[in-house]
């Protein structure tokens, strides 16, 4: 293909392969993934969305192949192509897997997952110790119930004490977390979801054990640093330059805008513009409404 400053005098250009677009892999590469080991085509596959989907589709049978039946963890984030029949094939040449995490698969059923975790514990000894399950379609309290009774046998009384205060929702692969499920049934909306325990000492304090703020994202709103629990008042009153929430006692610490005194986040602390050395800034939409003042006023 000519280049677009090309003209019918101009020399051709090298009789050379197609050139891959910035985005894709080279087509080398793709071929030199066979001759790769499990440690290797892992770190591939977290390099670019080429290479992901090259890894985690059907080559990922021949992947979890190499490990010969030795594998452990298994750990899909946001895989769509994974299906259960191919989750199942993996988990049968592979009966000591301890951990699986498969958050965001969207092509995982909650009945093919039940059906995996009672091939693993009904079957074979029940080494699985966690699975992670967040954003798998459709798990009602009857899924959740079959897998808590399949991997919390002899444990259900420690598990109902544990508290849950990670409430960063996109921290799904969370390593520290050693919960045997990720999800649970909210006491709020009745929905199976991450739920997170309130991390505010008043709440924690409750008589029953179990704070009234317990729920997940969608029923509670929690403070991006805390974590603690926000009412209305509260939020109306702690506005962010950023979509996420903050209570109050962390909203206080943080810098603001000198044009509307919001601040951002911690996780959204690279937005600022023109910040200075003494810490002071302007957010994304103070800049972006003094930008369409100027030119306004040169248009006149």
């Amino acid at each position: 293909m000519l280049p677009t400053t090309a003209t019918a005098a101009a020399p051709p250009p090298p009789t050379a392969g197609p050139a891959s677009s910035p985005s894709e892999p080279h087509a080398a590469l793709l071929l030199a993934l066979t001759y790769m080991r499990l440690r290797e085509l892992l770190s591939c596959a977290r390099t670019c969305r080429g290479l992901r989907e090259a890894v985690a589709g059907d080559p990922l049978l021949a992947l979890t192949d190499r490990a010969q039946g030795r594998l452990r963890s298994l750990h899909l984030l946001g895989c769509p192509r994974v299906s259960d029949a191919g989750l199942l094939r993996i988990v049968e040449r592979n009966h000591d897997v301890t951990e699986l995490f498969v958050p965001r698969c969207t092509g995982l059923t909650a009945d093919g997952l039940v059906k995996i975790i009672h091939f693993l514990h009904g079957q074979h000894k029940g080494n699985l110790s966690r699975v992670r399950l967040h954003g798998i379609c459709k798990v009602n309290n009857h899924h959740l119930d079959i897998i808590k009774s399949l991997m919390c046998r002899g444990s259900q009384q420690q598990d109902a004490q544990a508290l849950h205060y990670n409430h960063r929702v996109h921290e799904v692969l969370n390593t520290d977390d050693g919960r045997p499920i990720d999800v649970d049934l909210c006491p709020l909306c009745r929905n199976v979801r991450l739920v997170f325990d309130c991390t505010r000492k008043n709440c924690r304090e409750v008589k029953d054990g179990r704070s009234r703020c317990r729920g997940c994202f969608f029923c509670v709103a929690r403070c991006e640093t805390c974590g603690g629990c926000i009412d209305l008042e509260e939020l109306g009153e702690s506005g962010l330059a950023c979509s996420d929430f903050l209570c109050m006692d962390c909203w206080l610490k943080l810098p603001k805008c000198c044009t509307c005194n919001r601040p951002y986040c911690e996780r959204h602390s690279n937005l600022k513009e023109n910040l200075s050395a003494s810490g002071q800034f302007t957010c994304q939409e103070c800049a972006a409404f003094a930008t369409s003042l100027r030119s306004r006023g040169e248009g006149y």
